[in-house]
């Protein structure tokens, strides 16, 4: 269970990277455009948040990466705190999303699904 929650965690962080890349380099392309509903007109006025969230996205990414890496070398405490602290973050600002936006349950269950079976596999292979 243990490497299927580190599996399944890693590719959070990985969805993460693509969601850093459309907030912060593509976010007035037509591809990031049509990912977030918004014209070009919008894109342009929200440019500078969308880099910063972004941002936000791709250090969660790094955190479970850096997490994964020191669980496989042996940290296995470190490790699982980074990959908890990650993940269980880009489950929680999923919840958030769908909370605060219900019409963007989409957009919340893809951000958020992952990583949350990630942190309750880990959960389980470290108890068991």
């Amino acid at each position: 269970m243990v490497v299927v929650g580190l599996v399944l965690a890693s590719i959070a962080a990985l969805v993460h990277v693509f969601i850093f890349w459309l907030e912060s380099i593509g976010w007035t392309s037509p591809r990031a455009r049509a990912t977030f509903g918004t014209t070009e007109e919008e894109a342009l006025a929200t440019r500078e948040m969308a880099f910063n969230q972004g941002f936000y996205n791709l250090f969660l990414a790094v955190v479970v990466a850096v997490g994964v890496i020191l669980f496989a070398t042996g940290s296995t405490a470190a490790g699982a705190a980074l990959v908890f602290a990650g993940a269980g973050s880009m489950a929680a600002a999923a919840l958030v999303l769908l909370l605060s936006s219900p019409e963007k349950a989409g957009a919340a269950l893809k951000q958020g699904t992952i990583p949350l079976l990630g942190v309750i596999a880990l959960a389980i292979g470290l108890l068991l």
